[in-house]
């Protein structure tokens, strides 16, 4: 039997970084549809797959020509305030494309939820996408799920932001609500299996972990598998989800918007009632414990192959332009050093910014600037990066644009601004070291915008100096 031809939508993703590397295991022929190329540049995967540019709201021909099984893994969750009927174009126009294609099946990953309840729009949402990519006559899977345990899923993130930083809580009614936490790993061979076994009837599956548990009970496992002292939840019941949600923007990497849509969920009881999907494809759920445990470890070691941050979400892309009468400015704070160094040495202790390790110079004003940023929704410093830095990857506020060892850095920022900011090294080898210049840009949105640059640009003066004069120093 030949090996089916996938096409992978969200391959830069959460889920769907960890499904390409499974299938091409399985001896599949991956292709991928992304909107930034680039993201994929670095994963260790790239060339043995096809990436294709695109969104699934384009035409798709192209990318659906030849294709035995589509995955439909994208979310457009909070991305603005048509997101839902967007999701729901987009759904109509990938089923339509797979169909015109001769696509023999789609898969695709939704959420949990009984239709029985009032569900949160978000639910309802995932639902609605399910109905509609299976509105042809195509083949269709749908594997719906509740909460992901997994280093760098925005569940995982809340839970172990929430329990760490917090040994005493208030918290809203919505933490007894029951749920049937799944590890990715789970998640990833429920994939693997409907989209590699035709065996595997169409239809829709319910999948979930080894327990089924509140969200209390997740915090006081979490701290027993962290080592943490035992969690003092206090009940409240008149906290609503909307204040929730800025209480989860402030204490976890999560944005409000994110935020405040998980929460609304939260609400509804999220377990398999039936067609549970590990009995059907044979896939052992793992018990809580040891999928809290697995994702604590990949954590503490650094190495996470994909996070919540890595998909395109609006919330981490603040794309809005000036209005015409506004001009064009942008402003530019540039600094120059010319270092006995290698290039190479340079880059290597500049690749080290950011998380843990800080920003070698007013770390003060960088931590309450990423406490601003969290106040008004914005993402902060709590997002931190991986060892490697690579396109598309969120460092602290920042989102990489651009690496080029050893010579180019180029990051954007994502906090909230009256504008749009960047931050970018060059570095020039010479006969005896190499010349390093570091430019923080900034193009304001109109009055308010300038009087943003106003206000932070003493600080530059004496932060953005400091800083590169020690990453040289270090190099």
């Amino acid at each position: 039997m030949r090996s089916p031809v996938v096409l992978v939508t969200g391959a830069s993703g959460y889920v769907g970084g960890r499904l390409v590397p499974a299938l091409l295991e399985q001896g599949a022929t991956v292709r991928c549809l992304v909107r930034t190329p680039a993201k994929l540049a670095t994963a260790p995967w790239h060339d043995d797959v096809v990436v294709v540019p695109g969104s699934v709201g384009d035409d798709l021909t192209a990318a659906m020509a030849g294709v035995d099984v589509a995955v439909y893994l994208v979310h457009s969750i909070g991305a603005g305030d048509g997101w839902v009927e967007q999701e729901q174009r987009d759904a109509e126009n990938f089923a339509r494309a797979a169909r015109a294609a001769g696509v023999e099946r789609i898969v695709y990953l939704g959420g949990l939820g009984s239709a029985t309840d009032t569900l949160s729009r978000h639910l309802e949402s995932r639902h609605d996408v399910g109905v509609a990519l299976a509105s042809t006559d195509v083949p269709t899977i749908e594997i719906r799920a509740g909460v992901i345990i997994g280093s760098g899923s925005a569940s995982f993130e809340m839970l172990r932001y929430l329990t760490e930083v917090l040994p005493v809580m208030v918290t809203p009614k919505w933490v007894a609500t029951r749920c049937q936490p799944i590890a990715i790993a789970n998640i990833i061979s429920l994939l693997v299996a409907a989209i590699t076994n035709g065996d595997v009837a169409p239809g829709v599956y319910e999948a979930g972990g080894a327990d089924v548990v509140t969200y209390a009970d997740m915090m006081a496992l979490y701290a027993d598998c962290a080592g943490l002292r035992r969690r003092i939840l206090l009940p409240v019941p008149l906290l609503t989800p909307r204040l929730s949600s800025l209480w989860v923007g402030l204490v976890t990497p999560v944005p409000v918007p994110l935020a405040r849509e998980l929460v609304n969920s939260l609400i509804n009881e999220v377990v398999v009632t039936r067609n549970d999907a590990g009995t059907a494809f044979g896939v052992a759920p793992m018990p809580l414990r040891v999928a809290i445990t697995r994702a604590l470890d990949v954590t503490k070691g650094g190495n996470i192959p994909t996070t919540f941050t890595d998909a395109d979400l609006v919330y981490f892309q603040p794309t809005k332009l000036d209005p015409s009468w506004a001009g064009g400015t942008v402003f530019y704070d540039r600094r120059r050093v010319t270092t006995t160094a290698s290039a190479e040495r340079v880059f290597a202790e500049l690749s080290t910014i950011g998380g843990e390790k800080g920003w070698y110079a007013g770390e003060f004003f960088w931590k309450m600037r990423g406490l601003l940023d969290q106040l008004v929704g914005g993402p902060g410093m709590r997002r931190g990066r991986r060892r490697e830095l690579r396109v598309g990857d969120a460092l602290d506020f920042w989102r990489i644009e651009q690496v080029a060892a050893p010579t180019d850095l180029r990051l954007r920022a994502e906090m909230r601004l009256p504008g749009d900011a960047w931050l970018t090294w060059q570095i020039t080898p010479t006969d005896v070291g190499c010349v390093v210049e570091q430019t923080a840009e900034y193009r304001p949105r109109g009055l308010l915008g300038r009087l943003y640059w106003a206000v932070v640009w003493p600080f530059h003066g004496f932060i953005f100096p400091v800083m590169l004069n020690r990453i040289v120093a270090a190099a």
